[in-house]
């Protein structure tokens, strides 16, 4: 073979190698997605570190939601601060991949507000899967360490944009610009949360204005005059329009004309219907600390024809849902779903020799009650123990991600840190009642010769030796 022609064979092999290399690593174009059925919210729960992670929650209607995972934390994020808020859902085109992008930032947990805003996290916290139920370990993406005294990066948002081929990833940074020192919101480009281009200023309000929440909709030709509506928590919701992601965007009003501003509300997160042209805005009511109110339109480009929710046409559910994102699903996804997240029933546990007494929670302690009020401290759900197969843990209803776990061999209600210490203390083999084998008792995996137990009416882990003890340590699990 001539030098001439290993030469040119040598180009073309290099040229197809970066071509299967380019065509990896991008995603598959836009194809028709199968009917979607059914909706998935991400989001935090509040401020704690247990709290401060991801969860999901799932609807048939968009209006009311069930907590997935029992109202127990789906994600918990290992890495930088240790905490997330304010997560992005995000389906690939072609409907083959998902990401869970977060603001990694966790209150309280060695850090607080001040350091937050003036010197905290400049990356994001990423998943990626391919199914929507089995997550990769995360990674961290630094969006705002390329902004010239980039002070943080909060509040994620990502939109394909078919006008590039590659997602639009925006978000909140703090910094000096123009002698004003505030939140702006950056936008770079990237096709798989690993990589971005170059941040680039998207959005800055005048004067000492800060805007820290926004997130876009794109909307079906025929409905209003814009492809695209955003709304940005920047003293008002502000609604504005476009024709182009990247392009010129037009000032539309806000909603203060049914009294929601900035002030009251913030995180907006949009749901499209999925049988109609309707949308539902949903806000975080973070000034009265009472969750996300759901504001419904037929044109999300029309400020005036938004309106309230009718009283009791919508629940979210047993936790508190903080600032995250929603995706539509397939019914193909929403079976993976439900199937990995089974809900769990409600029971209750009542005392053997006492029988008209139930295991309750109070002030985050726990003992056995006639009449419980309000019901729901003396209502559980049985799940699967923490810390290891065929056994369970008691997880609280009205406080999702709480468990009962023995301390010093008394007993509290207490979030799931996620240490393997919590885990076992919460984990219980459910075994024959040990007074009435028709009954149950709970042995300690941690101190397996010891078992739940009532002692004055308190919930004690104690050895079993006698007949008395037998009896304070036999349950029934009822409805």
């Amino acid at each position: 073979m001539s030098r001439a022609l290993s030469r040119l064979c040598a180009v073309a092999v290099a040229a197809c190698l970066l071509f299967t290399t380019w065509s990896a690593a991008t995603p598959k174009e836009a194809s028709a997605l199968d009917p979607t059925v059914g909706y998935l919210m991400a989001h935090f729960t509040g401020e704690s570190s247990t709290d401060q992670q991801i969860y999901l929650a799932h609807s048939a209607d968009g209006l009311r939601w069930t907590d997935l995972n029992n109202g127990g934390l789906v994600l918990r994020s290992p890495i930088g601060t240790r905490g997330v808020r304010d997560p992005v859902l995000v389906r690939s085109p072609g409907g083959d991949r998902y990401w869970i992008i977060a603001t990694d930032l966790c209150i309280g947990c060695g850090q607080d507000w001040s350091t937050a805003i003036n010197n905290g996290s400049r990356n994001f916290v990423v998943w990626e899967s391919t199914d929507l139920v089995t997550w990769s370990a995360p990674w961290l993406l630094n969006v705002a360490g390329a902004i010239q005294d980039g002070r943080n990066a909060w509040a994620p948002e990502a939109i394909w944009n078919p006008a590039t081929g590659d997602y639009v990833l925006y978000w909140a940074t703090n910094v000096p610009l123009n002698g004003v020192t505030k939140h702006r919101i950056y936008y770079a480009r990237t096709t798989n949360f690993r990589s971005i281009t170059t941040p680039q200023l998207y959005i800055s309000r005048p004067g000492n204005q800060e805007i820290i929440d926004t997130q876009i909709v794109e909307v079906p030709a025929g409905v209003g005059a814009y492809r695209y509506v955003r709304a940005s928590r920047d003293g008002q919701i502000t609604l504005e329009g476009s024709n182009s992601i990247l392009g010129t965007w037009t000032t539309l009003g806000n909603l203060s004309g049914i009294g929601l501003t900035g002030a009251q509300v913030e995180g907006p997160m949009w749901l499209k219907f999925n049988t109609r042209n309707e949308w539902v805005l949903y806000l975080d009511q973070y000034a009265s600390g009472r969750g996300y109110l759901p504001v419904l339109t037929t044109d999300p480009s029309s400020p005036g024809g938004f309106r309230l929710p009718a009283s009791g046409s919508y629940s979210l559910g047993g936790t508190k849902k903080r600032h995250g994102s929603i995706l539509n699903l397939t019914a193909a996804e929403q079976s993976r779903v439900l199937a990995r997240w089974p809900a769990t029933a409600v029971n209750r546990i009542q005392s053997y020799n006492l029988q008209d007494r139930y295991v309750r929670h109070a002030n985050y302690d726990a003992r056995v009650d006639a009449n419980v009020s309000p019901a729901q401290d003396g209502q559980w759900r049985l799940v699967p123990g923490l810390a290891g197969s065929g056994t369970v843990s008691i997880q609280s209803v009205n406080y999702p991600g709480y468990y009962l776990r023995h301390y010093g061999f008394d007993f509290r209600l207490e979030a799931n840190d996620g240490t393997t210490t919590f885990a076992s203390d919460a984990t219980f083999r459910q075994v024959a009642g040990l007074a009435n084998s028709s009954w149950t008792s709970f042995q300690s995996y941690s101190h397996p010769d010891r078992y739940i137990r009532h002692y004055n009416y308190l919930l004690r882990l104690d050895p079993v030796t006698d007949a008395q003890s037998r009896a304070d340590a036999t349950f029934r699990v009822t409805s």
